[in-house]
């Protein structure tokens, strides 16, 4: 027994000896309160008490008392056992009340947890429904645009040929009695037209991107740049161009989408390099994200400013006057519909006077 103990069990001795000698004392009764307490504050719990309590009535302090009066030794000891005990009691209430509070608590923290679950699903389910609606609304409307341009497109087409067709014939059999300067004017009135045409089959293409279903299989990059590559050659002839290509692997796609899209990237290689002696042309691939493969065409001509790189897949949207170059501007536009269509990617790199370089990715199956 060390001495903190050894101390604490005399104090216990002679607080329960002065209780059993006076007559009901309330001071001894407190102090029997207070040695249950200094139990409680050591850590120790109700059965070291009781020990205690055990040994100091059968020491020898005690005994002639026993012997004379055992059963009010025994009432009088129980009763100050009892006091004792009452720290423990208060103690024990205090936890089942905690433990009460702790329970409620979660009670009352599980209610609010389901409510605000209930709250958060039904918000879910609103925005879930205007989303579809949203995307509904988008799809007709997108669709309705899309039949509009295509309308519109082929509406134009009668009038533009009947433009044409009496403005070659007028150059046909009144040549001969206008002058040099009416002949110039429907000269420009023939190639407006030409252009115009071609505007609209530009357009009427790039519609039917949008409508036409997609036929996804594996197709051969390699083999579809190398037809495309002799394609645009057979109006290349006189031009000195530097083609590499390296080699490209299988992509999961439809084929004349994609057959599209490279000629037009081409095609524009070829032509943003028509005032270079030596034209270059690469093509080529990268990995890229996850399972995509990534392909670029990169040019050594005139290039662009990158402040205006995200102009470049508009419609309608020219970097160039096209004086310098002919075009719609509606090429890089129908890459960017085919690649998207295809949930790739398409951007662009240059600077002015040291060519370009457009990328696209492609899902690799």
């Amino acid at each position: 027994m060390d001495k903190d103990t050894e101390h604490f069990v005399g104090q216990y001795r002679r607080a329960l000896h002065n209780y059993m000698l006076s007559d009901g004392d309330e001071a001894a009764l407190l102090q029997a309160y207070d040695m249950g307490r200094q139990v409680l504050a050591r850590g120790q719990n109700v059965v070291e008490l009781v020990l205690v309590h055990q040994a100091v009535l059968l020491s020898s302090i005690l005994g002639p008392l026993l012997e004379a009066e055992a059963a009010r030794v025994t009432a009088r000891s129980e009763a100050f056992l009892q006091q004792a005990l009452v720290p423990f009691e208060i103690a024990r209430r205090g936890v089942d009340e905690t433990v009460t509070d702790l329970h409620l608590s979660n009670e009352a923290l599980e209610q609010r947890v389901a409510e605000r679950t209930e709250e958060l699903q039904k918000l879910n389910a609103d925005l879930e429904q205007r989303v579809a609606e949203r995307t509904r609304q988008l799809e007709a409307a997108n669709q309705e645009l899309q039949a509009f341009a295509y309308s519109v497109s082929h509406d134009l087409r009668a009038p533009l040929r009947h433009m044409v067709g009496y403005t070659e014939l007028l150059q046909k059999h009144a040549s001969a009695i206008l002058d040099e300067r009416s002949r110039r004017y429907m000269l420009m009135i023939l190639e407006s037209a030409k252009q115009m045409g071609t505007l609209i089959d530009d357009l009427l293409a790039f519609s039917r991107i949008g409508r036409a279903e997609t036929q996804m299989t594996m197709v051969s990059l390699e083999q579809l740049v190398k037809d495309t590559v002799s394609e645009v050659q057979q109006e290349t002839d006189g031009r000195n161009i530097v083609w590499s290509i390296g080699a490209l692997p299988h992509v999961y796609g439809d084929r004349s989408m994609l057959r599209l899209a490279l000629v037009n990237l081409i095609a524009n290689a070829v032509k943003f390099t028509s005032t270079r002696p030596q034209a270059e042309i690469e093509i080529g691939c990268t990995d890229g994200k996850d399972d995509e493969v990534v392909v670029f065409i990169r040019d050594n001509g005139v290039g662009f400013e990158m402040k205006y790189v995200n102009k470049l897949f508009g419609v309608f949207q020219r970097l160039h006057r096209a004086e310098e170059f002919e075009g719609t501007g509606i090429g890089l536009a129908t890459v960017q519909r085919i690649i998207h269509r295809h949930g790739g990617r398409v951007w662009a790199e240059g600077l002015v006077d040291q060519g370009g370089t457009f990328y696209f990715s492609v899902p690799q199956s």
